[in-house]
Formats: structure tokens, sequence, C-alpha cells
């Protein structure tokens, strides 16, 4: 059954689409069933819809997806309802989706939402509602366990309330995007002009601890972060006959682990480093000549994200020296800081205000992580727009990223009213900012 036919029955379409994706997560770059299906439904709804390399540009997408890969997720997603023709439009895991729905002359006003899911196993617990209702994951080892699946509910549920509106003017955008976990989604759609002249950009997230009712106008506490994969090369040799002979990779980046662990606090920010894999070794006597690392800095300042980066090369060189190893340092992604408009935050504020079911507005909210739209947001302001992170009250019964993570569905409403709320603003008359 596509999108279409099941909102069409659905007297809730940000709940039916989000369970339908629940189903059926799927990870980055890999978002064939979910993006063709938003696709098809937007296509449907009469928005022009552009996908592929017409919104993300392939040189800018780090670690893409293997062929197998590809295959193998569209393979999957032909079969669980994913749209052939939209799909074909997909190629090498350029999963984005922009739709524009023209009113007239006028702003262009834009909406991004996430679609990617993780690779975590969904509890078995029977008290878990996906469980209870029978609309867990379908696919071991993934799940929609951030959100995601409801921002995209979110989004065409928006886009079917706004299409029937009268009397607005301008264009509305809306920016279905992939591989918002592994913060690798936004620089290709950035560079393939997924932004470019939009004049008001607003993004939202689900919980984030913030509870129903309440809304976090401007979302700050985004830290910076950057992401870096290690290779340490030594020479292999026996090692009881012969262990003078080798270099030991292992030893370079167990003392890297060791030492980035260790990183001296930067006075007045906050700082965090985590080694999260560490490879090495082939068998019990032979010296490791190559070890692999994967490591990650943070911080919530500039100044003590480049420290803790400068800190880091210095590490793993040392350690690298020690064990007469040669070390490439490789970063694979940067996420900057974010900065909201402040005429996008206050409109957020005012227009929350009015809802009904919102219990709270608050200036602020601190998520004490990431999100790569920062990189959206940033082009949207450079170039003389106006644009916001906010934070939608949801209430979570685990963190996110969580096996037992779960939304209050109810949010989902107050999501598509927020948003539907600001374009009749931007795109009436009313707000022109």
């Amino acid at each position: 059954m596509t999108l279409a036919e099941m909102i069409a029955t659905s007297n809730a379409p940000a709940v039916t689409v989000r369970r339908d994706l629940h189903r059926h997560p799927e990870t980055a770059f890999l978002e064939y069933r979910t993006a063709s299906r938003v696709a098809a439904y937007l296509d449907h709804l009469g928005f022009a819809v552009r996908t592929g390399r017409d919104v993300m540009d392939p040189a800018v997408v780090i670690d893409p997806p293997s062929a197998e890969a590809v295959v193998a997720a569209k393979q999957a997603a032909l079969a669980t309802g994913g749209d052939p023709v939209w799909m074909d439009r997909m190629p090498e895991g350029l999963t984005g989706v922009v739709a524009d729905y023209r009113f007239g002359d006028g702003p262009i006003v834009a909406f991004r939402f996430d679609m990617d899911a993780l690779p975590v196993n969904e509890t078995g617990a029977e008290t878990h509602r996906p469980n209870a209702e029978d609309y867990r994951s379908r696919f071991a080892g993934r799940m929609h366990a951030c959100g995601h699946d409801g921002h995209v509910g979110i989004g065409l549920a928006l886009a079917r309330r706004l299409c029937a509106e009268k009397g607005l003017s301008g264009t509305l955008r809306l920016i279905f995007q992939p591989a918002e976990e592994s913060a690798r989604g936004a620089a290709p759609m950035v560079a393939g002009g997924a932004v470019d002249a939009v004049d008001h950009l607003f993004v939202g997230h689900l919980g984030c601890l913030l509870p129903s009712g309440r809304i976090g106008a401007s979302a700050v506490g985004f830290l910076f972060s950057s992401r870096f994969v290690v290779t340490f090369r030594g020479a292999v040799a026996h090692a009881a006959m012969g262990p003078q002979e080798g270099r030991n990779a292992l030893l370079a980046g167990a003392s890297a682990a060791l030492g980035l662990h260790g990183i001296s606090r930067f006075a007045g920010a906050e700082t965090f480093v985590n080694v999260g894999v560490l490879r090495a070794g082939t068998a019990f006597n032979i010296v490791a000549d190559t070890c692999e690392m994967l490591v990650e800095v943070r911080a919530d300042d500039r100044a003590a994200h480049d420290y803790m980066v400068e800190r880091l090369h210095a590490v793993i060189e040392g350690a690298a020296a020690m064990q007469q190893c040669g070390v490439d340092i490789v970063r694979k992604n940067h996420m900057p800081g974010n900065e909201n408009s402040r005429n996008a935050t206050d409109l957020i504020a005012d227009v929350a205000r009015g809802l009904p079911g919102v219990t709270e507005v608050l200036p602020e909210w601190s998520i004490g992580g990431g999100d790569d739209a920062c990189l959206m947001i940033r082009h949207v302001r450079e170039n003389g727009g106006s644009a916001a992170y906010c934070i939608i009250g949801s209430d979570i019964p685990a963190v996110h990223h969580a096996a037992d993570f779960d939304i209050d569905e109810a949010s989902l409403e107050t999501g598509v009213a927020l948003f539907a709320g600001i374009a009749q603003r931007l795109l009436g008359g009313e707000a022109r900012a």
C-alpha cells in the first residue's frame, strides 16, 4: 500500500507514516524505501520533487555505501513497498529529497526532516509500545531510536495540510535528509543546492528530554565535533623469535587510546573524547602491523574544539613514534556549532503560544549533542536568510538511541501545527521578516 493510500484513510496521518517507517528502518544513505515513498507521496500532492544528483553532490559524500549495499537496500525496499520509479532516480545512495510547492511569488520557506535510522536492536520487551501495538522494527540490528520516523511523519502531514491552503504566496520547500546520525547527509545536500535561495529555514527535533506540551523555541548546546579515522602502520614479525624486527601497531593504537582519554581539560568549556573502535592483529604470535582507530572529539566552544584536535594529533603522532610506526590521520567530518536567527526563534515562540496542547514555551532548550542540519542553517544565514532549530517536546520512556526508545505520538500533531503556523505566517503575508 502506498503512503497516499494509507494517509487517505487515516485520521492521524503523521502517526500512520511514523509507524510505517518504524517498521522499516533504514540507515545512512540506504533510505530507499523511505525516500522513494516520500517522493512518490509528495509528487501525488502536486509538489515539484527532486532527488538524487539533482539535490546532492556525490563528490561531497563521505564513505558512500558500497554498490552491493545499495543493491541489497533497493531489493529490500522493493519487497516492502518502495517506489521503483523514484528509486531509479537515487543512484549511489543519494537518497535526499527536496520538494517545492509554489503558491505564487514570495519567499521560499523551507523545513528540513531527517530520515535515517540507527544500527540498534529494538527491545523485545512486551511493555514497549511498538511491540504491544505491532509496529516494531522488522529488521534485526536497525531501529528508529531517535524519532526520525516521527519527523518524516510531521513533514508529510505538513505537506498534506498546506498544499490545500488558500491565499498563500511564495514557495513551501520540504527537505528530507539522509544520514543525519553519522553527520554525513547535510553537506552533500548543501553542495547540491538544496537550501540555495531559501529565505527562511526551520528544523525541529522531537524529544531531547523536553516533555510533551512544551516547545523549545531555540535549540542550543550544539557541540562542535570532529571524527577521525586513524591508521597506524607498523611491521609484522614473529612475537617470540624476532619481536625486535617488528613495529607494533597495536601497541601504538593502545597507547594512543589511553593518551587521548587523558587529554587535559580546557578551562571554561566542556570537552569530550571517545575512541569508539580499535582494530588490530591477526594471530596470537604475530606482531600487528596495522591498527585502525575511530575517534571523535567534541566541545561546546570553538577554541576548545580546536585545542582538542591539536592535542589529538600530538597524542597520536607521539604514540606512533614510540613504536616506530607510521600513522595516517584522516578527518571524516566536522560539525560546527549553531547560531539561530533571533527573528526565526521569536516567530517559533509566538506561533507556539497559540497552539492547543502547548503548555509552556521556553526561549531556549539545550540538547548537548549535534546535528548536521547546522550546516544548512549556516548556509541560509550566510546568504541573507533566517534559520532556526527548535525542539518539540515529547515524553520518551528511554533516552535517544536506546533499544527501548519511543516517542509520545501526540507530539506529532503539535509539530505539524507548529510548522503549519510558521509557514502560514511567512507565506500569508503576516510576518515576512
